[in-house]
């Protein structure tokens, strides 16, 4: 077994490759309809089933926050398993029930992980899983040929120990194979019984229609936060003229937007943060003075930092489900405390003149990684 160092080490230059993985984008050309905001009907207590949102088109509702599972297992440095089982057991007690792992995450790992939170309450979850990413002895590829996606498929079901994938998206996009092909091999999938409803992960609005012209689009999956704003020019909107519901990775920009962010210098063994343009040191200092400001709001309104940001991207529209990632319940609990703040179209207009788009500095991955998604 190699050295926990070299294993670390590995575990973050992985998914340096992985994140190779966006924003090649076309417009839509069609008119946009931006469902209304959504707060809580019982603002403070455990979310209803009436709080829950349509997922698109389909017949799936969800919690309009959800569960970021990846760094459950690995990438953010070492976890507590035993924190982790509390905050994946306390957000289905708060009323959470859209969760999303990838078969990547943790080498199957992640899934494995939430195999025990399904076992007698795989109805009250709505249960989210990627394939296309594939980590093997020869490192880390992309893979969406339509053998695959079976296989993939067959593997995730057995990992978390369930017959059906509520939302199964296609992790990234390999151009080296139609994506005519994936998608026709997704929907035979759901026409199998096996997957409820598909999904893309950063994708380019022009895949996005030729998917979803082959079978319609549960969701689209893409970075969004107030520190990456890139998917309003065209991917929000393309998803809005489709009905396609619009699912934020990294709405706290793995972090960043909160308080308790540290340089790439800091970070611990395994964070793959430590590559990451935003957090190098020069980069991170001047991005830190953005969210000072956005923290000096907050606590005007008697919130944090991480809660004005998840606030903001709910505020965008009804068809927005963030999910933020999370290893402890105290940073469930603050997540959930996003749901009950009600911002007017004043407090979205004064928090984006604290944090203008191009204010951040750096990029979300590197030069070489962003030729990877978008696609």
């Amino acid at each position: 077994m190699p050295h926990t160092a070299v294993r670390d080490r590995r575990a973050a230059l992985e998914w340096g490759a992985y994140a190779l993985a966006g924003s090649m984008l076309s417009t839509t050309g069609h008119a946009q309809t931006i469902p209304a905001p959504h707060t809580l009907n019982n603002p403070g207590t455990v979310m209803q089933a009436s709080d829950r949102l349509p997922l698109g088109s389909s017949d799936i509702t969800v919690s309009p926050l959800g569960v970021g599972c990846m760094g459950m297992s690995e990438f953010y440095g070492p976890t507590d398993a035993a924190e982790v089982q509390r905050t994946l057991d306390a957000a289905l007690e708060r009323g959470v029930n859209f969760f999303d792992t990838a078969d990547m995450y943790g080498r199957g790992a992640n899934e494995e992980l939430l195999a025990p939170l399904l076992t007698g309450r795989r109805d009250r979850i709505v249960l989210a899983s990627k394939f296309g990413i594939v980590r093997d002895a020869n490192g880390v590829h992309f893979d969406n040929r339509p053998d695959y996606v079976k296989r993939a498929c067959e593997a995730s079901l057995r990992r978390l120990k369930t017959d059906y994938i509520d939302v199964f998206y296609a992790h990234r996009i390999d151009r080296k194979h139609p994506v005519e092909d994936m998608v026709g091999t997704m929907a035979d999938l759901v026409r199998e019984g096996k997957v409820r409803a598909i999904g893309l992960s950063e994708a380019a609005p022009a895949t996005i229609r030729q998917a979803h012209r082959i079978h319609p689009l549960a969701a689209v999956q893409t970075e969004y936060s107030l520190f990456s704003r890139g998917p309003e020019s065209e991917i929000l909107p393309t998803c809005r003229a489709l009905g396609i519901a619009f699912v934020p990775y990294a709405p706290l920009c793995r972090g960043l937007l909160s308080s308790q962010a540290r340089d790439a210098t800091h970070l611990g063994p395994g964070d793959f943060r430590q590559a990451l343009p935003r957090f190098q040191p020069t980069n991170f200092v001047h991005n830190q003075a953005l969210v000072e400001r956005l923290a000096e709001y907050g606590q005007r309104q008697g919130c944090s930092s991480a809660q004005i940001a998840l606030a903001w991207l709910r505020a965008k529209g009804n068809d927005i489900v963030p999910i933020p990632g999370m290893r402890s319940v105290r940073h469930l609990d603050e997540n959930l405390g996003a749901l009950s703040m009600a911002l007017s179209g004043d407090d979205v207009a004064a928090i984006e003149a604290l944090l203008p788009i191009q204010a951040v500095a750096g990029e979300r991955y590197s030069d070489a990684e962003l030729m990877t998604v978008g696609l």
